[in-house]
């Protein structure tokens, strides 16, 4: 079945520069050039502003010391941090809400999905549903919340010889309104089954390209949960991590017109687009359906892209729910307070795996997968 699903999603797959040229003609090329493809141009904080259907993106990299007997910090944590509120970079890194490990002890959430892309170091999730994994290092966590659940998210420091440097993003994703209250899911895309290449340009330069999800070219990625915004091909949702080398041009095609789609430009000095220079730590909003030239300016840049067709649906939040009104956030409140959603079945709110456990995945449903 999957692979007639990806056989259909690469016959159906967003064309290549190559067909794209041969098909328009170069001068329809340069017509499309002329075009205004850039919207808009804003510079980036911790939380990154997204447009329908994503609701934001938060971009974690911190440089963490050795880690302790108890895979914390080891190092004072008395000394100038708000424990258990420390969002403060001191010393290049953060506790958040742990007070022993850093990371974001057990915490609800509803109505949404999120995407947790783990470039560098480990997340340990543990959830109210009796799941649990550890994950990273180029594994991502897709996690479909629906009607309800809590989670951890912990940042275990499992090197003891040497620092833990942890750099991920997370994204959130919105579900439209038939789905918010469907069973919560979570899946693993692990780094090895991530469709990655690597396109050199008439330079010889290269760029390395990560298929998170949204097909590229003739690259399918997995299939996303089955009540995602994402499942449906029709609405194009796209997670794609671009590094372009010191110097290299990446052609990335056209989608399809009316969909939102903004690169985020996070690491480098320069990034050139369609002529147009963008600074270090900035987002653009493009036409989606206009041929994007990049090139690393300097030295190389890495892009993440975020693409999708708006749900077009009222949005109302408030901290960890995501619906439609506030009578329906009303109610997700007093449903978490009758419930729990589920409860807490760990004996701590920021529980982490042993230290010589790799990484895993144990499903609600007792599934298991282990990876080395």
């Amino acid at each position: 079945m999957e692979n007639k699903r990806r056989s259909f999603l690469k016959k159906s797959a967003l064309v290549t520069l190559g067909s794209v040229v041969a098909a328009k003609g170069l001068s329809a090329m340069n017509e499309d050039k002329e075009k205004k493809t850039i919207k808009r141009v804003r510079a980036l904080g911790f939380q990154w502003e997204t447009l329908d259907p994503f609701l934001f993106c938060v971009h974690h990299e911190d440089f963490f010391p050795e880690g302790n007997e108890n895979m914390g910090p080891d190092v004072n944590l008395l000394k100038g941090r708000n424990i258990g509120s420390d969002f403060h970079i001191k010393d290049g890194w953060r506790m958040y809400h742990g007070k022993q490990v850093p990371g974001f002890p057990g915490h609800p959430h509803r109505g949404f999905e999120t995407i947790t892309v783990v470039r560098k170091g480990m997340v340990d999730h543990s959830d109210s549903l009796g799941a649990a994994g550890r994950y990273g290092d180029g594994d991502v966590q897709w996690m479909t919340a629906g009607k309800g659940i809590q989670h951890a998210e912990m940042f275990p420091l499992i090197n003891k010889d040497k620092p833990n440097n942890l750099e991920l993003f997370q994204i959130w994703l919105n579900l439209p309104k038939k789905s918010k209250m469907v069973e919560p899911h979570f899946k693993m895309l692990w780094n090895e089954g991530i469709p990655k290449f690597i396109q050199d340009d008439e330079n010889g330069n290269k760029a390395y390209v990560e298929v998170i999800t949204g097909v590229l070219g003739e690259h399918a990625p997995t299939t996303p949960p089955p009540n995602s915004w994402a499942a449906d091909n029709n609405n194009e949702v796209a997670v794609w991590n671009i590094k372009i080398e010191k110097g290299g041009t990446f052609y990335l095609p056209a989608a399809s017109a009316g969909l939102n789609r903004s690169l985020y430009f996070y690491e480098g000095k320069k990034l050139g687009l369609n002529g147009s220079n963008i600074d270090y730590y900035h987002a653009v909003d493009v036409e989606s359906d206009h041929i994007l030239k990049l090139e690393a300016i300097d030295e190389s840049a890495s892009i993440l892209v975020l693409q999708g067709k708006p749900i077009n649906e009222p949005v109302v939040q408030h901290g960890p729910f995501v619906m439609n009104s506030r009578q329906e956030i009303q109610q997700a409140f007093e449903d978490y307070q009758k419930t729990q959603f589920g409860g807490w079945p760990w004996s701590t709110y920021g529980p982490v795996h042993d230290r010589s456990k790799g990484r895993f995945a144990k499903h609600a449903d007792g599934k298991e997968e282990v990876k080395s």
